[in-house]
């Protein structure tokens, strides 16, 4: 369980965190399945908005104890949009506690990476870094005449990773495809999530890959499960279980975020239950507003022009930007996976099929 030998509930602030996670827990406890010691994998992704970019401020220690609280119901998260700086990752880590560990890119650069990395964070007790690391480079195009054309990279580089627990050993590719243009299928976009998708796709023919369990997850970009976006990781032979195709964004209308499998056999299976936690629910509720109005600070008094907000106007700005800049606008997407298969090795010993 993360430490929370700092927090002061004797002060407003520390005592507003204190019965922020304890809200927060029970919601965990209510939606989520328990976590165990070798039989499930709890995964889940998430893009954690600007973290933390010094345009938006520094967040809370608010907002990190709740992110913690909600990293630590799980086994092995992956994090998008983790900035160049890491003090916010490192504040997070030094509440979850020493066995809690990370492998990260670097950033990439220009102004397509965004200052941007992406992270894996995991419970050392239970999972094991399993030494496969790598950014996807997409190869050349070979022409007829033997010349080599190069091809456009990705706007933020895709990062695998080798990972096993218990005997299970797969592979986690993470993403964060473009925006683009503010619209369902740009272009871009599409080509971006059809490359990421048939480059596993030959990862998991191969033979010799490290690990033919490999799973795509992490930030897509799709608005919706019917769009072209969606239908290329679908054709592409991964598979999005009926129970993860929930929206992921915080006002819930878009399918950004998404967990795909493989085809059978090489792919880890879910138990059925998955999801989406919407940590709102619980902090940084609708009704929370007034008591955030000094720590918003004039933004939440003033537009851009300087006039005074209506109280519609302080409403969103409290609900769609100040707070999903102290957790995030997605939520996180996760899932529960099956990991303990010794009852059907010890079966196939007896020359008897699973059952």
């Amino acid at each position: 369980m993360p430490f929370y030998q700092r927090l002061d509930g004797s002060k407003i602030k520390g005592r507003r965190t204190v019965e922020g996670l304890l809200r927060l827990r029970d919601g965990l406890h209510e939606e989520l399945p328990e976590r165990t010691f070798n039989r499930t994998l709890l995964l889940a992704t998430w893009n954690i908005r600007d973290f933390d970019k010094p345009a938006y401020g520094r967040r809370m220690d608010e907002a990190i104890y709740y992110m913690a609280e909600i990293i630590d119901r799980f086994d092995l998260v992956a994090v998008q949009e983790v900035y160049r700086d890491m003090e916010a990752l490192n504040r997070l880590l030094k509440i979850l506690g020493s066995y809690w560990k990370y492998v990260c890119t670097d950033t990439t650069e220009g102004r397509r990476g965004n200052d941007e990395r992406m992270a894996f964070l995991y419970d050392s007790r239970k999972v094991r870094f399993g030494g496969l690391v790598g950014e996807v480079v997409l190869p050349p195009i070979r022409q007829p005449d033997n010349t080599y054309t190069l091809v456009p990279q990705f706007w933020r580089t895709p990062f695998m990773c080798g990972f096993q627990a218990g005997w299970t050993r797969f592979m986690l590719a993470t993403v964060h495809i473009l925006w683009g243009a503010s619209e369902p299928d740009p272009e871009d976009r599409v080509n971006e999530i059809r490359q990421i998708a048939q480059f596993f796709r030959s990862r998991i023919e191969d033979p010799t890959s490290w690990s033919r369990n490999i799973i795509l997850l992490g930030d897509f970009n799709i608005f919706d499960i019917e769009d072209a976006t969606f239908s290329e990781l679908t054709n592409a032979g991964f598979v999005i279980p009926m129970e993860l195709r929930v929206e992921s964004n915080a006002s819930r209308g878009r399918h950004y975020d998404q967990i795909a499998f493989p085809i059978r056999p090489y792919r880890l299976e879910s138990t059925g239950r998955a999801g989406v936690f919407d940590f709102f629910q619980y902090v940084y509720r609708n009704e929370d507003e007034a008591e955030y109005v000094d720590a918003m600070g004039a933004a939440y008094h003033r537009t851009s022009s300087g006039s005074p907000r209506a109280e519609s106007g302080k409403r969103r700005y409290f609900r769609t930007y100040w707070r999903t800049h102290q957790m995030s606008d997605h939520l996180p997407k996760w899932v529960e996976l099956e990991i303990d298969y010794s009852h059907a090795y010890l079966q196939r010993k007896l020359g008897h099929s699973d059952s």
